[in-house]
């Protein structure tokens, strides 16, 4: 049988050869199997002739041997057949000046293309022409693979990431390329953009085919090592002979397996970073929402009639917040955005409670980590996906807020916008020069003081954020109340305020937010 990876051509392609042509061929038999590949030309008139063959033959014959004699006729045909003979071709002349009906009719039960050449034609022309062009194919082959092959290893040994070894492989095959998990769920993607984007819209159907027969250039080959199968690789809609894409899928396989053994990931590594590129982008708002909806779906979130809880949580583990979601069943998307910072996008159905839902997950989030104090803020949820990049820039603008809140102070387990209060306002300004300014004349007297700074400026904080709570204060810096009047008493004098004074004080207190966001 012809090898999946050996170059070929197809009966049809054959019979489109100039040197073909001029024999006038004529298809009489078989004629939706012409897309079956020629390994060889073989001439053979024996009745037998199938005990010579190995698959894949394009057998060519003047049936010399077979006139008259309508069994052997037939016999030949199923001797082809069982052989799995790509085609027989029969140049009419003395022995048969017109296409003899038992071969054609048992060529036609059995699907086997049988052409026949109305002008005489020297089989030897035909046999140099396709051998030739096999051989130059399979030299083509062999080196296209080699060429893949040194790439991908000189990227790996290099160090570099998943997404420049796809996008190399897709510069080789000049169509889409997807990598999946066993779900089907997209990992990553590479190739042109609108391209892969109109793959990703109609994913659904592809992922379909692509699982299972393989056809009109969806490509596909497994990922795995040691018995396990963990993904597969996928070439959607390759223009190329199948032979160089069935090579081509394989030689990426290959590498992508070396890759994740050499350390370059794994699976599951592969699944945060595709919903990290897709948060990041939808977080920076550089590509519309509504461009990485099929993305989203791709990913194996649901995206019809659904209601978008966007959430940031502050020192969570990324895996530890997938492990949450996958127990309590809420479906949704988990990317670290920058450090200490990872992103939530649950995606719930229209009739759930979202914000009882959200509660539930930091409520678990903390007992399952063993993190008592993860901040987890949320925003507003969202019926629509192109507000969700809003909701996300919101619910980080909440969780940096509270990162910058002192760490003693209580804040509740789910963490929304009218929770920060000045301070949310306050950091949403603190590029703004008028309010440097004003952080930096307000707080003069402490800010020019290093020394001063390091004791005083804290107790300063947490009395304001205390709301001026005196005995609150002394027992969070752990010193005597005494000690803290004369704290108190210096940063008045330093400042030159009176702190009992609510203007004054509320004044201090905006300038210190501002001078703590600047920092932050």
């Amino acid at each position: 049988m012809t090898s999946a990876l050996e170059p070929a051509l197809s009966v049809r392609q054959v019979l489109t050869l100039e040197r073909v042509l001029a024999g006038e061929p004529e298809v009489v038999a078989g004629a939706s199997q012409l897309d079956r590949a020629v390994r060889w030309v073989h001439v053979a008139e024996a009745a037998d002739v199938g005990v010579m063959l190995s698959g894949g033959e394009m057998v060519l014959t003047t049936g010399v041997l077979l006139a008259g004699d309508p069994e052997a006729q037939a016999e030949y045909i199923r001797s082809l057949h069982r052989a799995e003979a790509s085609a027989v071709v029969l140049g009419l002349g003395r022995a048969f000046p017109t296409p003899p009906d038992v071969m054609r009719r048992v060529a036609e039960r059995c699907g086997l293309p049988m052409v026949v050449l109305h002008r005489p034609f020297p089989f030897a022309e035909l046999t140099e022409e396709v051998q030739s062009r096999l051989v130059q194919r399979k030299f083509a082959a062999v080196s296209l693979s080699e060429a893949v092959r040194t790439a991908l290893t000189g990227l790996i040994t290099a160090g570099a990431p998943l997404q420049r070894l796809l996008d190399e492989i897709a510069g080789h095959s000049a169509c889409p390329v997807v990598v999946t998990n066993l779900a089907h769920r997209v990992l990553a993607t590479a190739g042109e953009r609108s391209a892969v984007d109109d793959v990703l819209r109609d994913w659904e159907r592809i992922a379909r085919q692509a699982g299972g027969r393989e056809g009109d250039g969806w490509v596909r080959a497994e990922l795995g090592g040691r018995g396990e199968r963990w993904g597969r690789i996928v070439l959607c809609g390759y223009r190329g002979d199948a032979a160089t894409g069935r090579l081509l899928a394989d030689r990426a396989a290959e590498s992508l397996v070396l890759h994740r053994m050499l350390g370059g990931g794994s699976a599951h590594s592969w699944e945060e970073q595709s919903a990290q590129g897709l948060l990041t982008d939808l977080v920076s708002g550089v590509v519309p929402a509504r461009q990485l909806l099929p993305r989203a779906r791709a990913a194996g979130l649901p995206v019809n009639r659904r209601t978008f809880v966007p959430l940031v949580v502050r020192d969570g583990d990324p895996a530890q917040l997938d492990r949450v979601l996958r127990l309590l069943g809420l479906p949704g998307l988990v990317a670290e955005l920058a450090e200490g910072a990872t992103a939530v996008l649950l995606s719930l159905a229209r009739d759930q409670d979202a914000e009882a839902l959200a509660a539930h997950f930091a409520t678990r989030l903390r007992t399952e980590s063993g993190i008592g104090k993860a901040v987890v803020a949320a925003a507003d949820p969202r019926t629509v996906w192109d507000d969700v990049p809003a909701g996300l820039r919101e619910a980080q603008h909440v969780a940096d807020a509270v990162a910058e809140s002192p760490t003693d102070l209580d804040v509740p387990v789910v963490v929304r916008l009218r929770d920060v209060h000045l301070r949310g306002l306050i950091r949403l300004l603190r590029d703004d020069p008028y309010v440097q300014s004003f952080a930096e004349r307000e707080l003069d007297g402490l800010l020019c003081e290093a020394d001063a700074e390091a004791d005083l400026l804290p107790v300063l904080r947490t009395y304001l954020a205390t709301g001026r709570n005196k005995s609150r204060t002394a027992r969070l810096h752990h010193v005597s109340r005494p000690a803290l009047y004369r704290r108190l008493e210096a940063i008045e004098g330093r400042l030159g305020v009176d702190l009992d004074d609510f203007e004054q004080a509320a004044s201090i207190h905006i300038a210190l937010l501002a001078h703590d966001a600047q920092q932050g």
